[in-house]
């Protein structure tokens, strides 16, 4: 069980996702960043002469590392929860590692590096997909987390 999960599992108030599927995608998001920033700078120790074909590559790999780091945290929280933010940015983080994969794929074959993060984003993109229709907003504040906010929460008691 990793932290992720026992985090989940730990949270004071129900969260109507699966946590095993919830905590997969957040870890998921999180390898997926680490591999797209180690792939930006490995690009960028590459030789003089091959940095200006990979330019775009690592712009796509520092977009998506910061994309998936920023949706594994809204992932991550469930008080107030907004699920048509959650949605969008899911929806941000799809784009993201198709965009980078697609980026990286075209390096694969030259760069170990590219492939390895090619093969990170596209397990990403495909646990983000099979997520994204649990996220189906029902209100601003509806599932997947019922819970209060703090201060609500004292007041009550």
């Amino acid at each position: 069980m990793t932290y992720t999960e026992k985090m989940l599992d730990a949270y004071p108030a129900q969260i109507n996702l699966d946590h095993r599927q919830l905590a997969a995608v957040i870890d998921a998001l999180e390898s997926c960043a680490q591999a797209c920033t180690a792939c930006a700078d490995a690009c960028l120790s590459e030789p003089a002469d091959r940095l200006a074909m990979l330019s775009r590559c690592i712009r796509d790999n520092l977009d998506c590392a910061a994309i998936c780091s920023t949706t594994a945290a809204v992932l991550s929280r469930h008080t107030g929860y907004d699920a048509n933010l959650s949605r969008a940015q899911v929806q941000a983080a799809i784009q993201a590692t198709k965009s980078c994969g697609d980026s990286c794929a075209e390096h694969s074959s030259r760069h170990e590096h590219c492939r390895i993060c090619a093969e990170a984003c596209r397990e990403t993109e495909q646990a983000l997909n099979a997520l994204l229709p649990q996220l189906e907003p029902t209100s601003a504040t509806g599932p997947p987390s019922q819970s209060r906010p703090q201060q609500q929460q004292q007041q009550s008691r």
